[in-house]
């Protein structure tokens, strides 16, 4: 997966502005600053530092260094901490399609707060789309011009022959050929929306689409939590249901990963155990 200065600038930044804000908040996030330590990386650290100056002008290149290696706390089950992707979707970022700068903050394994800006994703108000939930608080979303905050509401869609599915664009990190035969055996016939990074969560949450799939390209591959934990709470707070593929609940209390979940599936809740069921089906099938 490629990291660009964006991914470094923007960990920076944002290291930066939580930790002035909540000293006492650790911080779980994507990158640190190895890569750019490294001689032959200096112009990429250069152009890092002469990004992050335009946003925070106190700031310099040992101060960023310091604030990237600030996200490489360890997680758990009984602290406080943020989780940040500062660059979520690299690969649809450069391409000029969707990509996110997704955070959550975790107490004691499980999210309470989540934040998701899509630069590029499309609403009434134009392109460019926040969306925010706080657990027990709904779900919201703004442009990103200032326009108010609109609560959100997973689509009230209850039949599984109108359902949309939402799926990654990368292959590597779903498999589309399964996830057409689930679509099949639950009888939707619609065609998939493929999107990058956590604005699929986005799409679920706010009723474009009614089922993300994630499904386990490898036995051995752990999701990392800052891929789902504000996408998570946001879908979650606007009515719909996130587990793993075996219907188990996400748990953010095992470290920097999503290690004892496989696979991830969003819905609007509506059917979602049909799904699942669906699911369990499909790779069982080609388990044999």
């Amino acid at each position: 997966s490629p990291v660009t200065v964006a991914d470094f600038g923007v960990q920076a930044v944002v290291s930066a502005r939580l930790f002035s804000a909540f000293p006492e908040i650790p911080l779980v996030a994507e990158e640190d600053a190895t890569a750019l330590r490294d001689p032959d990386n200096r112009g990429t650290l250069q152009k890092v530092v002469e990004h992050v100056k335009k946003l925070v002008p106190e700031s310099d290149e040992s101060a960023i260094l310091r604030d990237l290696d600030a996200g490489t706390h360890t997680g758990g089950a009984t602290e406080r901490y943020w989780a940040l992707d500062p660059i979520d979707g690299t690969k649809g970022f450069l391409r000029g399609d969707q990509y996110a700068i997704a955070l959550g903050l975790i107490d004691s394994g499980r999210v309470v707060l989540g934040v998701l800006c899509c630069p590029n994703l499309v609403s009434p108000h134009g392109r460019g789309c926040l969306f925010s939930a706080v657990r027990g608080g709904g779900a919201t979303s703004s442009s990103l011009t200032g326009n108010k905050l609109q609560p959100i509401q997973v689509a009230a869609v209850d039949n599984l022959a109108g359902s949309v599915f939402c799926e990654s664009v990368e292959g590597r990190h779903t498999k589309h050929d399964q996830a057409a035969r689930i679509a099949e055996y639950l009888g939707v016939t619609a065609e998939p929306i493929r999107i990058d990074s956590q604005c699929k969560y986005a799409a679920i949450a706010r009723g474009d689409a009614t089922v993300y799939l994630r499904l386990p390209t490898s036995m051995d591959y752990e999701e990392k939590i800052w891929d789902h934990a504000a996408g998570c709470i946001i879908v979650e707070e606007a009515g719909g249901v996130v587990t793993d593929s075996l219907g188990q609940s996400l748990n953010f209390s095992l470290g920097r990963t999503l290690k004892g979940n496989t696979g991830v599936v969003a819905t609007n809740g509506g059917f979602h155990d049909e799904v699942i069921e669906a699911v369990q089906r499909v790779l069982c099938t080609d388990e044999k």
